[in-house]
């Protein structure tokens, strides 16, 4: 069974990319269904679970970028949660998250977008680790006109998102998800069209067997 994990900046089309290589390889892309577990494992909402979630459009990422303002303190750059100031430890919503991603890939296989996979699955054998980033000004142009949005807008977006994600990985790994050492393959997706990114992860997954 196939294993990917995909570390995607904000407008490098990871939700394209991870579902056509998932397809491709005839395993799962495991992405949405994770809060859902997760919620049902610990008995709250899934709203609640979202809110911890690296990858919810209005989840952890939101208050790690700033929308809500909590207390924070800088490591390497980047502002990072404080514990103590949400009503329920994240911590906990994050291991329980990295037991559903290692018990998924080493039952089914998958493609795995976000919630530092390289990481958590770094030991999984014949696991790919991929990353996706591209300069700032390409991936506003590409967010500018898949979202329909203004420059000024999309630079907002991608800057919020890449510093909440970042910070995410930063916080609870202590590493650094821009740091190619952690990756066997990082592709620009702005300059590389989608279906031949796909092409080169599936290449280097069907390699790695």
């Amino acid at each position: 069974m196939r294993v990917v994990t995909i570390s995607a900046t904000y407008g490098t089309a990871g939700h394209q990319i991870g579902p056509a290589v998932a397809e491709r390889l005839g395993v799962p892309f495991v992405d949405r269904a994770i809060p859902s577990a997760v919620a049902e494992e610990l008995g709250c909402s899934l709203e609640e679970a979202l809110a911890h979630d690296d990858r919810a459009e209005r989840g952890l990422s939101r208050l790690f970028s700033g929308a809500v303002r909590l207390p924070t303190v800088t490591f390497g750059g980047v502002d990072m949660y404080v514990p103590g100031v949400m009503p329920h430890a994240p911590e906990e919503f994050v291991r329980h998250t990295e037991r559903l991603l290692t018990e998924t890939a080493r039952r089914r296989g998958g493609v795995f977008l976000g919630r530092a996979g390289a990481v958590v699955l770094a030991d999984h054998p014949g696991a790919l680790h991929v990353r996706l980033d591209a300069p700032i000004q390409r991936r506003i142009r590409q967010t500018a006109t898949l979202g329909e949005l203004g420059e000024r807008e999309a630079r907002r977006v991608i800057e919020d998102n890449d510093r909440a994600r970042s910070a995410y990985v930063r916080h609870f790994y202590r590493v650094d998800p821009a740091d190619p050492g952690q990756y066997h393959l990082v592709l620009d997706s702005t300059s590389i069209p989608v279906p031949a990114c796909v092409e080169l992860i599936v290449l280097a997954a069907e390699a790695l067997d």
